[in-house]
């Protein structure tokens, strides 16, 4: 296996965790559907991408991906009224094996001769972001009957390859940067929670939307090319300044995914590429807030020079306490998306809306996801865990990031210890009960 699949194998076998690395995606279809060509597209990429057809377990102790020739994949088709299309997209995610391939289901509902929905939903193991576009995409061409080129490699040469010498000595250089940015006891991010954290940690989880308007992301953006930076950077300093007012600590250690497609041959392939990099960061209150942000790109743009080494291998090395009711490293991740999602409304004929699911996932404690929109907005949810916290309180982690966000724009040259938070002194006594009541 690939260092990542190795993570997301043993991750699977955590209590609880067995839809947590569920990834679904649901259409409306409206038009004439011809279904024999829909099921033969999507056996085409069965037999294209060997990720599609491989399991995965243990053999002589070791954890193994094994590809098959072939394998039993069918279209589930069901027919049934409009009005149960949410019940259905919520069944039909449901736990894999992931000893039998394929990891992908698809399902076709049929609401009427020209009204249909197309589930799909694939283990984390076998995909990421990147490949649930690769998917749809190559599904279109393969329904309007396209011939795609053949490729190049498949997923096991990218796995076989991170074994290889001449990698493994790149690696001990990137080793010992991490080695240095994380020496010491790794720290321990404590936010206030409405509830006592759980023995164990759960994946309950649930949303909430926030849309930061243009006038905002404009000045952020102002900002960012002002000091040499980009609105990543800009947006996780501001994510940090919310955390450090929430916990009243320094050091901190926040999590942030890469594509990890290095290169140009894993850019077409289905497969788990993500790695995720360890950002640290130390945003004390006598910092002015674009001397910090310096702080964050000179951080960033390092870690993104030492961003093949497998966060599972920098696990092994580390000092931090393991803790079954906690993520191992760190508890909260930032993700601003800046993959060019495909705007899909036609497939051969077929018009196509995207249909929403509800989340009920929470990977960690809190997630910001951002993603910039074409109309000068950017549209993000944090994602939290319903075990530690409200809807309430995440309603106050929400205004506090646009409110601080205001402050930054506003003066970009204020000490962090300047920021306020949107709470008045009631709210404070509040929060200093539940910090209480928490630890």
């Amino acid at each position: 296996m690939s260092s990542a699949q190795k993570r997301l194998y043993i991750v699977q076998q955590s209590e609880g965790a067995e839809l947590s690395y569920n990834m679904s995606e649901a259409l409306l279809l409206s038009g004439p559907l011809d279904r024999a060509r829909f099921e033969a597209a999507f056996r085409g990429l069965v037999d294209r991408h060997e990720t599609l057809r491989t399991g995965f377990s243990l053999v002589n102790g070791e954890a193994v991906q094994r590809v098959y020739p072939e394998a039993d994949f069918a279209v589930e088709y069901i027919e049934a009224a409009e009005e149960e299309a949410e019940d259905l997209a919520r069944r039909f995610v449901r736990v894999f094996d992931l000893e039998r391939p394929p990891l992908l289901r698809v399902g076709l509902v049929r609401f009427e001769e020209e009204r249909h929905l197309l589930l799909f939903d694939m283990h984390h193991i076998i995909s990421d972001g990147v490949s649930i576009n690769i998917l749809v995409d190559e599904f279109i061409r393969l329904y309007c009957g396209e011939t795609l080129s053949p490729l190049r490699i498949q997923y096991k040469d990218f796995a076989v390859w991170q074994q290889s010498e001449p990698r493994r000595e790149r690696m001990k250089r990137q080793e010992a940067y991490w080695m240095n940015v994380l020496d010491g006891e790794s720290p321990r991010l404590e936010l206030p929670t409405d509830f006592a954290r759980p023995a164990v940690r759960s994946f309950e989880g649930d949303v909430l939307n926030i849309v930061i308007d243009k006038s905002r992301s404009e000045a952020l953006q102002r900002i960012a090319d002002e000091t040499g930076s980009t609105l990543y950077m800009v947006l996780l300093a501001v994510y940090m300044v919310l955390l450090h007012k929430y916990s009243g600590q320094e050091d901190m250690i926040v999590g942030t995914p890469v594509a990890g497609r290095t290169h140009t041959d894993l850019e077409p392939l289905i497969g788990m590429f993500v790695n995720t990099l360890a950002i640290r960061s130390y945003p004390a209150g006598e910092k002015m807030f674009l001397s910090y942000l310096e702080e964050i790109k000179d951080t960033t743009l390092q870690a993104y020079e030492n961003q093949e080494y497998p966060f599972e291998e920098l696990l092994e090395k580390v000092r931090f306490t393991w803790d079954l009711s906690r993520n191992p490293l760190f508890d909260t991740m930032f993700v601003l998306q800046n993959t060019d999602d495909r705007s899909i409304d036609e497939i051969g004929g077929l018009t196509v809306e995207p249909f929403m699911q509800y989340q009920t996932i929470a990977r960690f404690d809190l997630t910001l996801q951002l993603k910039s929109e074409n109309n000068g907005t950017i549209r993000g949810q944090f994602e939290y865990c319903t075990k530690l916290f409200t809807p309430h309180m995440i309603q106050h982690f929400a205004e506090d990031f646009l409110a601080i966000m205001g402050q930054i724009c506003e003066r970009p040259y204020t000490l962090l210890k300047n920021i306020e938070l949107t709470r008045n002194a009631e709210q404070e006594e509040l929060l200093a009960e539940t910090i209480d009541f928490a630890f």
